[in-house]
């Protein structure tokens, strides 16, 4: 009988020591494991080493600088950001991603982004990005693909600490213990800043604090059966500026406009779960999580304020029944997911019943992987009006292997993502605003993997043809604004990925994306969109970190991030004054290792260049736009 499996942890690419070699890396987050290599996806793997190696204050800051995900501040907010991927644009991109944290979603069934400031790096052990794929077990929202982050559940005691600039200062922990029966582990982080730019006339900034906690078990009472059971909570508390205009954003960028905004975000999940395994090739996975929300928004300007309260209550359950063999490997499962969100004005429902399944047949150098998932979704109000979608995503994809090394793979899946709650109904009335089509895509990827000893090269060609891509049509008399759909538009591009050793001495990393996002088909109020660029979708997108290790024990990194420039967010008709100016940015890190202890430091910004989120003509908001600098240690018992 196969006793418990805790997820495999592989052995870290990053170069720590003179004869480290790449290998494929197992794709754990998925139904079906499966590695780098044989893979019917595009697939990016970032482990717990590459993570502490980049010395980042939060997740976002990792997927901005390392990964292909593009992030910014969701209108200056530091600990909700918006994301993009694949060229779905900053504006509604992070809606067309799916994110779950050791399989629990976590995206917000409004148009809240998700709270990825809630997990500390220093608790990963893995972060897995599937792009185009993962609709069948990912579901809704799952469009440009999926990114998963997996926990860390092996037997270590760590601790982190950092101060910087800024007032910044942050403390961090993982305790850790396996055994043959039963599994501990807990982390926690408290992380503070005094905040950069200026809020009122009085020279108030823009502080901002944080504070998570996870506490994970899981036992094994017989060699077939596994039970799990998980506690987590985030607080936070951040105070932001508003935008500023172009005048202001060039002369002085840390100006204060007289608005203010703050929001408490308080999180507390339950899971538990159990997993029950009849023979070495056949498994029963159920898992649970009930989570609430409370977000507390206050808005203070020189001639209103404003102040709200929105409560959130989700519970998810999924089941899985595995089969594995040499030959393929099967999943069937039901996945149900239950939110509601109340504030002064509404009391809404969104309710996600979804079953799915996948398989892989491995046939000799061939993997195929076909997949099909049917999900009824129904939104609810207090008012009686509902809406109700039904949705099919279909994967299928094929990987030749042509040697050990070097393998093709080309897929096509059926994607789709529903509206949210706050797209459907207005937010101060509670009143059905009309009906939005849940928008559909079809994904098409071809890709080429080469993962020798030295050098591991990962590149991927995508089409994505959309239909009923939603987003907000603003109005400029703001009379006719509302959300509704792009009738039709496609997207194309490159990813390139590439990490060579060198030398022994020297390596790099680079992720360099190329993507075109047109609108082909729309006309609004009288407006004609046809043949003009998505807006918020930048051309080239290039991340590049080139490492020098003089010695066994010293690492120094230099990463550079551009992003070329791009229409503002809200520029659906490509004709606004202003542009959304390229983004620049150098970092430099040195790590110092020897035995437990690891001491660290990094510069973000090096050169002070200014960055910015433009959502339209003199609305800019400031991001990233000085030299900062963090010094700590890690010590590892």
């Amino acid at each position: 009988m196969k006793k418990k499996i805790l997820l495999s942890l592989l052995a870290s690419t990053m170069l720590v020591a003179q004869n480290i070699e790449l290998s494929p890396l197992e794709i754990t987050s998925t139904a079906i494991k499966t590695d780098e290599l044989r893979s019917t996806d595009a697939v990016e793997i970032y482990t717990a080493e590459d993570i502490e190696k980049a010395h980042v204050q939060n997740v976002y800051e990792f997927l901005n600088q390392q990964t292909s995900v593009v992030t910014m501040p969701s209108y200056g907010n530091p600990f909700s950001q918006r994301l993009d991927m694949r060229g779905y644009g900053i504006g509604d991109g992070y809606q067309n991603i799916v994110i779950t944290i050791d399989g629990r979603r976590i995206n917000n069934i409004d148009m809240v982004p998700p709270l990825l400031s809630a997990i500390s790096p220093t608790s990963i052990e893995r972060l897995e990005i599937i792009k185009s794929s993962g609709i069948v077990v990912g579901g809704d929202g799952a469009n440009a693909g999926v990114i998963n982050i997996i926990t860390k559940k092996k037997s270590v005691k760590e601790v982190t600490v950092y101060m910087g600039t800024h007032g910044t200062a942050s403390g961090s922990f993982y305790l850790g213990h396996s055994g043959e029966k039963l599994s501990v582990s807990a982390s926690g982080e408290a992380q503070k800043s005094d905040g950069v730019r200026n809020i009122n006339n009085s020279a108030d900034k823009d502080e901002n604090s944080l504070t998570t906690g996870t506490l994970n078990l899981s036992y094994a009472p017989t060699e077939e059966l596994e039970l799990r059971a998980g506690v987590s909570f985030a607080r936070t508390d951040v105070i932001y500026a508003s935008y500023l205009t172009l005048d202001e954003y060039n002369n002085d960028i840390k100006k204060s406009t007289g608005t203010i905004n703050e929001q408490w975000y308080d999180t507390d999940a339950l899971n538990l779960g159990m997993s029950y395994y009849f023979n070495d090739k056949l498994s029963l996975n159920i898992d649970g999580s009930r989570e609430k929300k409370e977000s507390i928004y206050d808005y203070q300007s020189t001639f209103f304020s404003y102040n709200s309260t929105t409560d959130y209550d989700y519970n998810s359950f999924k089941s899985t029944l595995d089969y594995v063999d040499d030959l393929f490997g099967l999943t069937l499962g039901y996945d149900r997911f239950d939110g509601n969100l109340v504030n002064a004005s509404n009391d809404l429902t969104k309710v996600n019943d979804a079953l799915f399944l996948i398989s892989e047949f491995y046939l000799g150098r061939s993997t195929l992987k076909v997949g099909y998932r049917y999900e009824k979704i129904s939104f609810e109000s207090k008012t009686g009006e509902d809406q109700e979608d039904k949705l099919h995503g279909v994967e299928i994809g094929y990987n030749y292997t042509l040697d050990k090394e070097k393998s093709l793979f080309a897929n096509y899946s059926h994607s789709y993502q529903s509206s949210s709650l706050d797209r459907l109904f207005n937010w101060s009335t509670g009143a059905f605003m009309g009906y939005v089509e849940p928008s559909q895509a079809h994904n098409y990827t071809l890709g080429f993997n080469y993962i020798k000893p030295k050098n591991k090269l990962k590149i991927s060609f995508f089409y994505i043809d959309l239909k009923d891509e939603i987003y907000y049509y603003s109005d400029p008399t703001y009379i006719n604004s509302k959300n509704t759909n792009i009738d039709k538009s496609y997207k194309y591009g490159l990813d390139v990925y590439d990490k060579w050793l060198v030398t022994d001495e020297f390596n790099i990393a680079l992720n360099y994306n190329y993507v075109q996002a047109k609108i082909d088909k729309e006309i609004e109020n009288g407006e004609d969109y046809s043949g003009n660029d998505l807006p918020g979708v930048s051309d080239h997108n290039i991340k590049a970190t080139l490492s020098y290790l003089p010695n066994k024990n010293t690492t120094l990194a230099l990463t550079q991030v551009y992003r070329s420039e791009a229409y503002a967010a809200n520029d659906f008709n490509n004709d606004f004054a202003q542009k959304q100016d390229a983004y620049k940015s150098t970092d430099i890190s040195l790590t110092y290792t020897k035995d437990s202890l690891e001491l660290f430091a990094k510069i973000n910004n090096l050169f002070n260049q200014k960055n910015g989120l433009w959502i339209q003509d003199d609305a800019i908001y400031p991001m990233n736009f000085t030299t900062t600098a963090i010094a700590g240690f890690k010590l590892k018992i």
